[in-house]
């Protein structure tokens, strides 16, 4: 099976981060330089410990090689805690001046017992159905 070039999939100490991202062509004005993607995000804890969701920082990479650092505490207005076994998903957005990017980031996370660590979002495509393989 093909690896989805619009997605990815990372595991740091057993928290699973899923992600896909989607060109949102009603919303995108190619003439205005404006090209809008969601992405849906799922956070799986997969270890025998709870965690909570801190804070997130994103790197935004556009066609031109542009960079954009995004930091801020929790997702979508929630820090979420994530017993043994359960996940977190939300679904965002990203506009970009280009009609092709990449994201990718952490999110900061601490353990039931005071401990922390950052939880990769490995890097993904922003990009119209098509235009990447």
């Amino acid at each position: 099976m093909a690896k989805d070039p619009h997605g990815s999939e990372a595991v740091t100490r057993k928290v699973r981060v899923l992600v896909h991202s989607r060109f949102e062509e009603d919303e995108s004005s190619p003439a205005d330089d404006r090209f809008l993607f969601s992405y849906e995000v799922s956070i799986r804890n997969e270890s025998d410990d709870t965690v909570q969701l801190i804070s997130r920082r994103w790197v935004i990479t556009d066609g031109n090689g542009d960079q954009q650092v995004v930091e801020g505490a929790g997702v979508v207005g929630h820090q979420p805690v994530l017993a043994p076994g359960e996940s977190f998903e939300y679904t965002s957005f990203c506009p970009l001046p280009t009609p092709i990017g990449t994201m990718e980031g952490t999110y900061w996370m601490v353990t039931s017992d005071g401990g922390s660590f950052e939880a990769e979002i490995a890097p993904f495509t922003l990009a119209p159905p098509g235009m990447v393989n």
